[in-house]
């Protein structure tokens, strides 16, 4: 297969990579490096990465921003940063991709654990991956031409714990070798509209 990994140099990214790319012909997108650079939260943008590839088998997505911060604190603008990255910018990579992926293609979206298990100054995070998940299961009842969708879930990545530790103490971290899987999973396998937790 032709896969399209978007985030494809972040830690899950990477890993991603580093499973599928001896069985598929991978194209790494990201936002300053890599194959072809996008900004996921500019649909202009996604059209042109979109125009740069020709026949492909699936799309795997492991980026997007949401903002952190204390509930009290918390403004319409800075809900907006994950609503337009993370929510619409991964769902406008779908519409977009639909007109142009092959038949029996898949879509692979990134959601996260702290909408099932919320941590401290994560409500942004928790809505917006709440919404991804709801998004998949409902969209694959819809997808045209045999076009698979899923969303992976992942746990904090050990990787990141240097920085992310203090938010999810108590919480069991799965490297990003084993969190590639899930994505290897949603791609390799005939699963659609599921939700794989890690």
């Amino acid at each position: 297969m032709k896969i399209i990994i978007i985030g494809g140099t972040g830690t899950i990214g990477k890993a991603v990579i580093n499973e599928l790319s001896p069985r598929h012909e991978i194209i790494c997108v990201g936002q300053s490096h890599g194959d072809i650079q996008v900004d996921i939260s500019d649909i202009t943008s996604i059209q042109s990465m979109y125009a740069k590839v020709n026949d492909f088998d699936a799309v795997i997505l492991t980026t997007g921003k949401v903002h952190f911060g204390d509930l009290k604190e918390m403004q319409a603008k800075e809900y907006e940063i994950g609503l337009k990255n993370k929510l619409m910018g991964q769902i406008n990579v779908v519409l977009e991709g639909m007109k142009k992926i092959n038949n029996n293609g898949s879509f692979t979206l990134t959601s996260g654990i702290i909408n099932r298990d919320p941590i401290q100054l994560g409500t942004s995070a928790a809505m917006v991956n709440g919404a991804l998940d709801a998004f998949v299961k409902s969209a694959a009842i819809e997808m045209p031409k045999g076009i698979r969708i899923n969303c992976v879930s992942p746990t904090v990545v050990t990787e990141s714990l240097d920085k992310y530790a203090p938010f999810f103490r108590g919480f069991e971290p799965a490297s990003a070798e084993r969190t590639a899987l899930a994505y290897a999973k949603s791609v390799e396998g005939l699963q659609t509209g599921q939700v794989i937790c890690l």
